[in-house]
């Protein structure tokens, strides 16, 4: 088997269904590539691709050891908050994974590694590398908290993936939506009533700022993120949804689930998500995730908060979803994503939000959307809402990417993503133990406001009513 790496082009897909039976997801971020392992006979029109395209003649090496393939990305961030390069930072990793594994590896003399050595290098570029190492290995990755911050980790599926492009009445739905979009009153009143000092008690919360909450860590693999998936649970059904943790890989913390079911008779549903797990820096226990993404995980409870104080009924089905595993490549929201790809849902869109909070004083308060993943008519539509509902909001685009929006996007589902900033990542906190609510540049305002962009296009999307009143 071959290791093929494309510049990311849905038409790739229509120009050889063999490689499309033979994708492993797009990498990358703001410059996406897409992962085919796949036979010669498969790629023998790889010239046709053009520029960007390399070829490596094996995926993991000849030997009869299992390996796993874990790709590392450099994020898109600030010079400003830099602190090392890509080649530097990704040292750094190797030398963690070996001494968490016992296994030497001469990091200056950057050994591609024998066959069967527990750690080889396949491909570099950059920006980022693809890793073949031992299941052991891999899992420490993510167990021990060993990525630096800048770096992103996620593991090559053992087995191909689908890719579907959205189809077009999916599209076409999205368009007429976002044609009759206009200001209504009824709207403007539920998203305003998204209260400041509740979504403040409950960052202190998945922080564990408050005094009363007992969360350290949501990393994935921890006890916190168990309890916080509990709460979450409890706070979406305390306003009238019907919420289910689901759990999806051995170790990880679950998916949280919530839906308010349709007025109508209809499968038609729109999906409001963020991701609760979290990370922290390396060797510190804590991980409180404030802005990533306790700030996206506050926004969705501000929104269901809303929902079951003013008595929403949604004329089509609403969910808001909190996914795990984001911080280990997406793995919660592409298992729930494949998941309903295989019920053949009915899905109108979906928003993630993820990292809404940090500020830079010097700059206007932003609303960002992704500059190459996601859906252009649920971006334009989310961006639209966004200058009706929250004009304060300096609307713009952002190579920070990607989050658990591109599972949905891969699997054929309309969604986008909204985020911070209209540019790369300024958060000096991010990926750090002091991702907390009470510092310098967390700005539960644009949380605020980012919120009610979301809410908005929700109410659009899925058609509500309100009770009458006396």
């Amino acid at each position: 088997m071959n290791t093929l790496f494309l510049p990311f082009n849905a038409a790739a897909f229509a120009q050889s269904p063999c490689l499309g039976d033979h994708f492993y997801g797009n990498y990358g971020g703001s410059k996406p590539v897409s992962v085919f392992i796949a036979p010669q006979a498969c790629i023998s029109e790889v010239g046709a691709f053009g520029s960007g395209t390399i070829l490596l003649d094996s995926a993991g090496g000849d030997d009869a050891s299992p390996k796993e393939l874990v790709w590392i990305e450099e994020q898109v961030i600030d010079d400003k908050i830099r602190i090392d390069t890509f080649k530097d930072s990704l040292s750094t990793l190797l030398q963690r994974v070996s001494s968490a594994n016992s296994v030497y590896l001469d990091v200056q003399q950057e050994v591609l590694s024998t066959p069967d050595h527990p750690i080889s290098i396949l491909y570099k570029s950059e920006t980022s590398a693809l890793l073949s190492l031992t299941p052991e290995a891999a899992l420490s990755i993510h167990t021990q908290g060993l990525l630096p911050p800048f770096l992103r980790s996620s593991t090559i599926p053992a087995s191909p993936i689908s890719f579907v492009p959205v189809p077009r009445d999916a599209v076409k739905r999205v368009s007429h939506l976002l044609e009759t979009l206009r200001f209504r009153a009824d709207v403007a009143s539920l998203v305003n009533s998204i209260s400041l000092p509740h979504m403040q008690q409950d960052i202190r919360y998945l922080t564990g700022e408050a005094h009363d909450s007992p969360l350290l860590s949501r990393h994935s693999f921890s006890d916190g993120a168990l309890t916080a998936a509990s709460w979450l649970k409890g706070k979406f059904e305390g306003t009238g949804a019907s919420c289910e943790l689901r759990h999806f890989s051995a170790g990880f913390s679950p998916n949280v689930v919530c839906q308010y079911n349709a007025l109508e008779n209809t499968t038609a549903t729109v999906i409001v998500s963020g991701h609760y797990d979290s990370r922290g820096s390396f060797g510190n226990t804590r991980a409180p995730g404030g802005n990533d993404d306790g700030s996206g995980t506050t926004a969705l409870l501000s929104i269901a908060r809303v929902i079951g104080e003013r008595r929403v009924k949604f004329r089509h089905n609403v969910q808001l979803v909190a996914f795990a595993g984001e911080e280990q490549g997406l793995v919660g929201s592409r298992a729930y994503a494949r998941e309903l790809r295989q019920l053949d849902a009915n899905i109108t869109l979906m928003i993630q939000a993820d990292m809404l909070a940090y500020h830079d004083p010097n700059e206007p308060a932003q609303i960002g959307f992704p500059d190459v993943i996601g859906t252009p008519e649920v971006t334009q539509l989310v961006a639209n809402a966004s200058a009706i509902y929250s004009p304060e909001l300096m609307i713009g685009v952002t190579p920070a990417c990607c989050s658990d929006h591109q599972s949905f996007h891969e699997q054929g589902f309309p969604a986008t993503q909204v985020y911070e900033r209209a540019g790369p990542i300024l958060d000096p906190m991010y990926h750090n133990s002091g991702d907390l609510s009470d510092r310098s540049g967390y700005d539960l305002k644009q949380v605020r406001s980012i919120a009610k962009v979301q809410f908005a296009t929700l109410l659009h999307a899925a058609g509500f009513e309100l009770p009458i009143i006396d």
